[in-house]
């Protein structure tokens, strides 16, 4: 690999890594809380997940691991059924996952509007920011300054250098600080237990049987569908901050071929971490499978070998650098009064929906469910009236011409039949499509509907100005569809 020859971008790339790491680690062990699992078993799946993603996945940089959405969705399959059912989900997830991809589903991600994409992101920053604030609230004081010397360091360090990223500056300097002098603040150990070593294989202790089945697929469906979309919204923001493309489909399947192997051996399942993403991509400026592979060997040694050391992180330090995180991870832009005065009511609409129900769900998938949905609600609103049908009566008498303008299909169609005077036109009529186009069986049942309601007035209906593909259409469903 050409990187592997240019120091200055291997150094980039590992250093970014080695942040991302760090920015991981509180993250994964809080997410292991909320799923009721032992936080190593999430930091041992998080390794093996961003390191078979730094060879399989379609989209270089990204981070992958143990994340809060898949948390969310396991933690009512452990509370009701305990935590050994979670392999056989997390292997059926991972199944799914894999169909997706080679099915080239991913493809529908193209169907997410651009204003549930920004609304993604910019709750994210909130959860970010608001997951945070726990670690500065109830605190000794001593907190605050720590705090204050960090975002110092974030905000100046970059004007003296950027060949090391300063977030990680910052973590040293101030674990440092706490270290030497003994300053008794929360640290990462105090989030869970940091033991050495690795648990080895998750065994399945699980009868393999229907009754199985029927406990973990609605868990299974929702693990693979929130770790797919997740995920395939975080490649599609990275491939805006870099500006390159990333290959969907076989991101979909190696994460679920990356899940399954977590599953076996750490025993969660993950997606792709869009803040931590965002660490090692826009504050890391890595570009590359290097940084990502990284951050998954760093974090390994850290839960191995250097667990002490990273017992010791004080969490004030890894709180303040996901704060600078979040705020970069909001659009400024797309809620100034300027811009949103600018911008159609449904759009704005549906930016403030997306961000509601995910900051009061906690949900990702969710809000950008419940965004497209309304998207599509609104958008069949508006085209619902895009159609114009123009009378023009001959100058004798004897016939009319009408001409339709705007394209039809099941949402535009439907206002079809109303736009014509059956009872008042004369015996010969004309319809004009020179300006329209068919596209849907339900605008082919408009036509013909239009035309039998001349016919049972007498007149004679001629069809004209159908482009090849609307002809070829027509022609194939005319009179089979009532």
């Amino acid at each position: 690999m050409k990187i592997l020859r240019t120091p200055r971008v291997l150094s980039r790339e590992v250093l970014a890594g080695m942040v991302t790491t760090l920015a991981l680690v509180p993250e994964v062990i809080s997410f292991s809380v909320i799923a009721g699992v032992d936080p190593m078993i999430s930091l041992l799946a998080s390794v093996v997940l961003a390191v078979s993603m730094s060879f399989l996945g379609g989209r270089s940089a990204m981070v992958t691991a143990a994340a809060g959405s898949v948390a969310l969705v396991i933690a009512p399959l452990v509370r009701n059924h305990g935590v050994d059912y979670v392999l056989p989900t997390v292997i059926v997830a991972g199944i799914i996952q894999i169909a997706f991809g080679w099915a080239g589903l991913a493809r529908l991600m193209r169907f997410i509007p651009r204003s549930v994409m920004i609304g993604f992101v910019n709750a994210l920053g909130i959860l970010i920011f608001a997951a945070q604030v726990p670690h500065l609230i109830g605190v000794p004081w001593l907190v605050y300054p720590l705090f204050a010397l960090t975002l110092a360091i974030i905000a100046f360090l970059p004007r003296l250098t950027r060949s090391v990223p300063a977030p990680l500056v910052a973590i040293v300097v101030v674990t440092a600080l706490v270290v030497t002098t003994g300053l008794d603040v929360p640290n990462v150990a105090g989030e869970g237990p940091m033991n050495g070593g690795l648990p080895g294989f998750t065994p399945f202790l699980v009868p393999l049987n229907l009754d199985t089945f029927r406990i973990i697929w609605p868990t299974a469906v929702s693990v693979a569908f929130v770790g797919l979309m997740e995920t395939l919204l975080t490649a599609k923001l990275v491939d805006e901050l870099t500006d390159t493309r990333s290959h969907k489909s076989r991101e979909s399947w190696a994460l679920g071929v990356a899940n399954i192997l977590a599953g076996f051996y750490g025993g969660m399942a993950g997606c792709a971490m869009i803040g931590q993403t965002v660490v090692n991509v826009k504050i890391g400026r890595a570009r590359s499978r290097i940084s990502t592979l990284v951050a998954g060997l760093f974090l390994l040694l850290l839960i191995t070998s250097l667990s002490t050391v990273m017992g010791r992180i004080p969490m004030v330090a890894l709180a303040a650098v996901m704060m600078v995180v979040a705020v970069s991870t909001v659009n400024w832009h797309s809620v100034r009064p300027s811009t949103l005065k600018r911008m159609p009511l449904p759009e704005t609409v549906v930016l403030a929906v997306t961000i509601a129900v995910v900051v009061a769900t906690g949900n990702l998938a969710l809000g950008v469910a419940v965004g497209v949905v309304l998207a599509m609600v609104l958008f069949a609103r508006r085209v619902a009236h895009v159609i114009s049908v123009d009378r023009t009566p001959a100058a004798d008498g004897a016939s009319v011409r009408y001409v339709v303008t705007g394209p039809l299909f099941f949402g535009s169609s439907n206002d079809l039949v109303e736009q014509f005077s059956y009872a008042l036109d004369p015996p010969q009529v004309v319809v004009d499509f020179a300006a329209a186009q068919i596209w849907d069986a339900s605008s082919v049942a408009a036509v013909d509907s239009v035309v039998d309601k001349f016919a049972r007035h007498g007149c004679t209906v001629a069809i004209t100005g159908l482009d090849s593909r609307s002809r070829a259409f027509h022609g194939r469903l005319t009179g089979t569809l009532s």
